[in-house]
């Protein structure tokens, strides 16, 4: 999709220099890529605390006991 934006050319100057992109393209690219992932990591730190734990839980009993299925990879 094309757009035309009107950026400034400090930021776009800069985050060339930071990332090695050949292009403005993929400059504000990989920008927009990094800005989506930090927001979507401070959605789910901002679920830390938040889950109720079952302190009683045993782990190494449960994986011991053989009733669940082997984990299989993808």
């Amino acid at each position: 999709m094309a757009t035309n934006l009107a950026l400034d050319p400090k930021l776009i100057d800069e985050v060339l220099a930071l990332s090695g992109a050949r292009t403005k393209k993929a400059a504000v690219t990989l920008a927009l890529t990094e800005f989506i992932a930090r927001r979507a990591r401070a959605d789910i730190v901002s679920t830390f605390g938040t889950l109720e734990w079952d302190d009683s839980f045993d782990y190494k009993r449960d994986r011991l006991s053989g009733d669940h299925e082997p984990h299989s990879e993808p």
